[in-house]
């Protein structure tokens, strides 16, 4: 308030939401969409606040053209500095160029495949180094070294495979099979069959949206057909499986490993508050979920760094943002000033047919983003511990 008792006016941070809400992997984009919804109610609902949201919502129906078409529209048309969206890798990299062109970020609110940096690109999901690294420690650790890997056809299977398939290698062990998929590709009964013939020690998946929820389906019926307890003996593990997804596998909901920085079932004061207001807003979505966490916290971090800069101008907010801290439901998370990523600690969970996880793994501390995997830089936190690499 003002000394006449005016509201200090606030500052206008107009975003676009480039989020699908339909198309073959709605449901994880749906709470995408709905994360930053809460955030942007959030920050507008508070006094407190120096920031006004106004958000501009286009609907890509999960089409790399929609995407494209979206991003020049929010951008050109709309003039936007600022936009929150994408899921896929290919639908960041498409439009990648046109946010470059435009003295734009997109702030990208999901986990991905690294071995990319961009001063176009705020992103708040995980690195490899934060999701993959510690899955496949746990898979070769605690099941053994006998690898299937099954996943969409597009760059974030490729990466995360590749990544599995070394250290299977390095370990003495064996792929048995790799087979790709067209995103929204159901059917998937041969390889389903193959995969319970080989029996390996584990079942690692990229297969994103219906293809997913799919071949978990047919992959537990199977085994079960074959006697084999599926969850024990031959887990299915992945870097993407969430809460928004489990309700739509049924009776195959339980029993599956995700690597994840966020579970809806943390025990933290900042968590609870989040899922208290996730379930009164969004319950009928399911519980709160990585993608919706992951979009809630890239659209804070991008209102405090307009309040920090006191600016909505595109390379005001990116210096802002750079070691701007936020403590967010997973914990607190940091912006890597160096590549504009997130410090963020590694959970695993495993999944529960009231459609949570169990959190198996869960590491002391937040590791710095890698997206390179340069292993060979050091990154040691106070008591000489390696961060890329505590467990």
């Amino acid at each position: 308030m003002s000394g006449g008792g005016q509201m200090t006016r606030r500052l206008e941070l107009p975003i676009g939401l480039l989020i699908s809400q339909s198309g073959s992997y709605d449901a994880v984009s749906r709470a995408i969409h709905a994360g930053a919804v809460l955030a942007i109610e959030e920050i507008n609902a508070s006094a407190d606040r120096s920031v006004a949201i106004a958000p501009v919502s286009i609907d890509p129906a999960g089409r790399l053209s929609g995407y494209v078409d979206g991003a020049r529209a929010m951008l050109q048309d709309h003039g936007l500095k600022h936009v929150m969206g994408c899921y896929t890798s290919s639908s960041r990299k498409e439009v990648l160029p046109l946010f470059e062109k435009a003295d734009a970020l997109l702030w990208y609110p999901s986990h991905y495949e690294g071995f990319e940096t961009s001063e176009n690109i705020v992103y708040s999901g995980a690195a490899p180094n934060q999701h993959i690294v510690p899955l496949t420690r746990h898979l070769l650790r605690q099941f053994g070294t006998r690898g299937w890997m099954v996943g969409s056809n597009y760059i974030w299977a490729w990466e995360n495979n590749r990544i599995l398939r070394e250290a299977i290698a390095a370990s003495g062990g064996t792929v048995l099979g790799e087979r790709y998929f067209p995103v929204g590709e159901t059917d998937l009964g041969d390889v389903v069959e193959q995969i319970v013939a080989d029996r390996p020690d584990f079942v690692f998946t990229t297969l994103i949206g219906q293809s997913g929820f799919t071949f978990l389906k047919m992959l537990r019926a199977a085994a079960e057909k074959a006697g084999i307890n599926q969850p024990l003996e031959m887990p299915a593990a992945s870097c993407s499986l969430s809460e928004a997804e489990l309700p739509l596998l049924g009776a195959a909901a339980s029993g599956h490993l995700s690597s994840s920085v966020y579970f809806s079932t943390i025990a933290s004061v900042e968590n609870r508050r989040f899922v208290a207001l996730w379930n009164a807003r969004f319950g009928q979505m399911g519980q709160a979920s990585a993608d919706a966490e992951s979009a809630y916290v890239a659209v804070h971090l991008l209102a405090r760094a307009a309040e920090r800069a006191e600016s909505a101008g595109f390379e005001e907010v990116r210096e802002a943002v750079r070691d701007l801290t936020f403590d967010a439901p997973q914990g607190r998370v940091t912006v890597d000033g160096d590549n504009l990523h997130c410090w963020m600690r590694p959970r695993i969970g495993r999944s529960r047919s009231d459609g949570s996880f169990d959190i198996l793994v869960e590491y002391p501390v937040a590791l710095p983003p890698d997206p390179y995997l340069t292993w060979a830089s050091d990154a040691r936190d106070g008591n000489g511990r390696d961060l890329r690499l505590i467990q």
